[in-house]
């Protein structure tokens, strides 16, 4: 009884395997990015209108206290240096204190230490708090301003006041963004019916938003 030896596999063709390549990674890119291209999306409409989701609206607090002991400062004589009078100001301390004693949210984005006055404001997508302190007495008066939920989305698309890490993610969401564009306009080569129709629907895009930017922004 004679066997028969099992055929030899074929060997995938370049054209074949880089159809494969291209697929894959547009479908999971496209699956990796797409959370972040639903939110980038709905908050580039919720920016463009803000006023049709209350983007606009603000909440302000006003308060006023005094500073503890240990953080009054004593103010700088005319022969100090601003450099000299700004080193005698703990920072962290009354930063902190503040932010625990009143609940304020944000990063300290600002601190300015002159002979009349002290200003820190925090900042946060969203979010701002202003406080002026007097140097002499350690009286305050802060000032904090919060928006609803769909500011804050707004800021984060823009990443204004959200910090370098986020900065990081709208990096990493634009080469998403780039890798899904371009792996499908590369799977549309594979395509032979859809590849004359799609290149021309491309091009049509493609005038419209250069015409558009042309005819309609001053």
């Amino acid at each position: 009884m004679t066997t028969r030896s099992a055929p030899a596999r074929r060997k995938r063709s370049w054209y074949a395997t880089s159809a494969a390549l291209f697929r894959w990674v547009h479908i999971y890119v496209s699956m990796l990015g797409f959370t972040m291209l639903l939110f980038f999306a709905a908050t580039g409409i919720t920016l463009n209108h803000p006023t049709w989701f209350g983007a606009s609206e603000q909440s302000v607090r006003d308060e006023a206290g005094t500073l503890p002991e240990e953080f009054q400062v004593v103010p700088p004589s005319t022969a100090d240096t601003a450099e000299a009078a700004e080193a005698t100001v703990d920072k962290l301390g009354i930063a902190e204190w503040l932010r625990s004693s009143h609940q304020l949210k944000g990063r300290v984005s600002e601190f300015d230490v002159s002979e009349f006055e002290i200003m820190l404001v925090f900042k946060g997508p969203g979010y701002s708090a202003d406080i002026f302190i007097d140097p002499a007495s350690g009286e305050y008066t802060l000032m904090e301003t919060t928006t609803g939920a769909i500011a804050v989305l707004n800021d984060l698309h823009k990443g204004r006041d959200s910090g370098l890490q986020w900065s990081w993610v709208i990096d990493i969401s634009a080469i998403i963004t780039i890798l899904m564009s371009l792996s499908g306009f590369g799977l549309l080569f594979y395509l032979k019916r859809r590849r004359t129709t799609g290149l021309l629907t491309a091009v049509a895009g493609t005038v419209l938003l250069v015409a558009a930017w042309i005819l309609w922004v001053p």
